[in-house]
């Protein structure tokens, strides 16, 4: 099932996604997703609404130097355990919504990764019961000021601009993330190539090293990291990540 939010004639919706390519049909979810959707039986030609974040997060969870070769690329050795650091809710962007470059930045670096959205309530949850709290899978861009983030030594001000946490286009559910393709483009040519087998820590993995920090809520994000390749974008490019059976994010983008 793929889940999206999508703007409307009449407002703002949950819905699912179907048909094939470029016939695709939203059909509205009364409420919210989780558990099992229940319909209002209304449906609009998706090509007629507009695709937002897939979901408003409480939080952003965020998995650094998962990826050896990334970790690599900036200059040091994966680190044993997740490190984990947030982004805030306000960072979230939908497709085609444009990522704003700050002022007082001089470089910003796109990273493509997989997404894991949270379906339930949960708290200490082992890995072999990880799946059970997972709602699905969506494509992310862990946007960074690369600059602020060297300067200031920790990441908070680097990742936590208004824009810098593309979400989309939407939830699938029922995927296995773990050996999905991972391609990430800058106006058309490939900067990153990669697959999920090759995080550090796997998914499962993840949900328990943070589900033992933190609560998370339905609707909650971790982003599992990025693979090498990233690098700098600036106004009037387009950044799009693709991952194999969730979709392709595309971005533009702009000065703030």
């Amino acid at each position: 099932m793929r889940i999206a939010r999508i703007a409307h004639p009449e407002g703002v919706a949950f819905v699912t996604v179907e048909g094939a390519e470029g016939d695709e049909v939203a059909a509205e979810v009364a409420e919210h997703p989780f558990g099992t959707p229940t319909f209002t039986g209304r449906k609009w030609p998706l090509a007629d609404t507009r695709l937002l974040a897939p979901i408003l997060p409480s939080k952003v969870v965020c998995v650094g130097k998962n990826y050896a070769d990334h970790a690599r690329e900036m200059g040091g050795q994966a680190p044993a355990n997740p490190v984990i650091f947030l982004k805030p809710s306000t960072s979230v962007i939908g497709p085609g919504a444009a990522i704003r470059l700050p002022a007082d930045s001089s470089r910003v670096d796109f990273e493509g990764e997989l997404a894991v959205v949270i379906g339930t309530p949960c708290r200490d949850v082992p890995a072999a019961r990880a799946k059970d709290v997972v709602l699905g899978y969506t494509v992310a861009n862990d946007v960074t000021a690369r600059d602020q983030q060297q300067a200031d030594g920790q990441w908070t001000r680097a990742k936590g601009h208004d824009t810098f946490c593309p979400l989309g286009p939407w939830i699938t559910t029922g995927v296995d993330p773990a050996d999905l393709a991972l391609r990430t483009s800058v106006d058309g040519v490939l900067k990153q190539d990669s697959k999920t087998s090759l995080l550090l820590h796997d998914v499962p993995t993840l949900v328990e090293w943070v589900s033992r920090i933190m609560t998370l809520l339905p609707g909650d994000v971790i982003l599992t990291g990025t693979p090498a390749g990233v690098g700098p974008i600036t106004p009037g490019q387009q950044v799009s990540v693709t991952i194999d059976g969730l979709g392709t994010l595309t971005n533009p983008v702009a000065a703030r």
